[in-house]
């Protein structure tokens, strides 16, 4: 009876222990992958190197892998192996957050290159969005934002001026517009309305997310309301094509 009592931590301890060496083996490619210690289109080391590597069974090496794969990390070629994807930003489109703040609550690696920030005379476009007069001034920021290192969107943010004056004074490399707006500004930032689009690239956006002129770029036109349904902020961001997916859980009404 003591013996048939045991047998079943026995089995409990070898699922844990499985488990373990499988979780280990995918949270040690995971992370040299989005450090950037693995680059994007470099081969993994095969299978018996992987066995060999972390001391682990194939089974537990072909599960890290199924999993990554279907994290978007990976991507197989048969006969050939495995190797790094180019990362994709993933945004949830039934939240309104940053580009940074999404990113970082999956674990990716992010930050900005400031292009350009300078106060304009805004376009009749610009103007309408953010309910201004005619040519009346605004501050325009120019960014490139990077998901694990590589280039994934152009990002042409509009304010008015007395709200650009903050921008001025934060870290725009690894902070999102919208939380200098709540934190530093004092707005309260509750909706946006976006136009989504696809695209094809001009030099200049090209340029800065290395494409060939005329290349599938996608296009987000989006403003952002406080609770008054006022605009505090206009942008278009340019994604790259390939590295850009929108998340949505959708639910059917059944009544």
């Amino acid at each position: 009876m003591p013996k048939d009592a045991q047998q079943p931590k026995k089995s409990s301890r070898k699922r844990a222990t499985k488990f373990t060496l499988y979780a280990h083996v995918k949270e040690q490619l995971r992370r040299e992958i989005l450090d950037g210690s693995r680059a994007v289109h470099s081969k993994l080391p095969s299978e018996d190197q992987l066995t060999k590597l972390f001391k682990v069974s194939r089974i537990t090496v072909r599960q890290a892998l199924a999993d990554l794969q279907r994290d978007g990390l990976v991507f197989k070629v048969n006969g050939k192996g495995s190797f790094v994807s180019k990362p994709k930003a993933v945004l949830d489109i039934s939240m309104l957050r940053g580009f940074a703040e999404a990113a970082a609550s999956l674990g990716y690696e992010t930050f900005a290159r400031v292009i350009s920030l300078q106060e304009i005379e805004a376009s009749r476009s610009v103007a309408t969005h953010l309910m201004l007069e005619p040519k009346a001034k605004v501050v325009r920021l120019q960014r490139l934002r990077f998901l694990n290192r590589e280039p994934v969107s152009f990002d042409i943010t509009y304010v008015r001026s007395e709200v650009g004056a903050a921008l001025a004074n934060v870290d725009l490399e690894t902070r999102d517009v919208i939380s200098v707006l709540e934190n530093e500004c004092k707005l309260t930032v509750v909706k946006a309305r976006e136009a989504i689009d696809a695209m094809l690239c001009d030099a200049e956006t090209g340029k800065h997310l290395q494409l060939e002129e005329g290349g599938p770029i996608l296009h987000i036109e989006r403003t952002m309301l406080d609770q008054k349904e006022r605009p505090v902020l206009y942008e278009n961001l340019y994604y790259h094509g390939n590295s850009f997916r929108y998340g949505l859980e959708r639910i059917r009404n059944s009544g």
